[in-house]
């Protein structure tokens, strides 16, 4: 059905027909789907991306707003090894600077360079494979050195919380792996 607005005889659509038995909180219904033209339109408008995957979905006339993420793993792995190389570089400087721990510093600048090359290598479409098996490397090696510091010291900080950091980075890049590769 097509409407025409000529400015001397505005036609409005006809009002939404929508039965009792309806279903209306289910937009697949096609009983909900019964709006009309402004409803329709309005719908359109407050739908609306916001950052990467995330969308924001609002029902005309209701105060309830749906928040869905439709990021996949593969588009948050670099912004992981982002955030982890900067974690372990600004860790390792911490270490040396409270200690002298010439380790320290050594592990974070290797982690935060090879997060920094696996962050480049997952920014070509044709090298992201081999980004993601860099990070998973990367994150498999300091989840270890971690785990043998926490048992080794029997203390919680500082090895805890970065193996549990590490854990998590390292189940972002083996899903990010296995997903592009299905």
């Amino acid at each position: 059905m097509s409407l025409s607005l000529s400015p001397t005889f505005p036609l409005k659509p006809p009002p939404a027909l929508r039965s009792r038995g309806s279903d209306h909180r289910r937009p697949n219904y096609p009983a909900a789907r019964r709006l009309d033209g402004r409803a329709a339109t309005s719908l359109k408008q407050r739908r609306f991306s916001v950052g990467s995957g995330l969308k924001l979905s609002g029902w005309r006339g209701r105060e309830r707003r749906l928040f869905r993420c439709e990021a996949q793993l593969g588009d948050l792995a670099p912004v992981t090894s982002a955030v982890y190389g900067s974690l372990l570089l600004g860790g390792g400087l911490f270490a040396f600077s409270r200690s002298g721990s010439k380790g320290s510093l050594a592990g974070g600048c290797t982690g935060a360079v090879l997060m920094a090359t696996a962050y480049y290598l997952m920014q070509a479409p044709e090298m992201k494979s081999i980004g993601y098996a860099l990070g998973f490397g990367a994150a498999l090696l300091f989840s270890s050195v971690f785990g043998i510091r926490l048992v080794a010291t029997q203390k919680l900080t500082p090895a805890g919380p970065l193996l549990g950091l590490s854990v998590l980075a390292l189940a972002v890049f083996l899903s990010a792996y296995l997903q592009d590769g299905v």
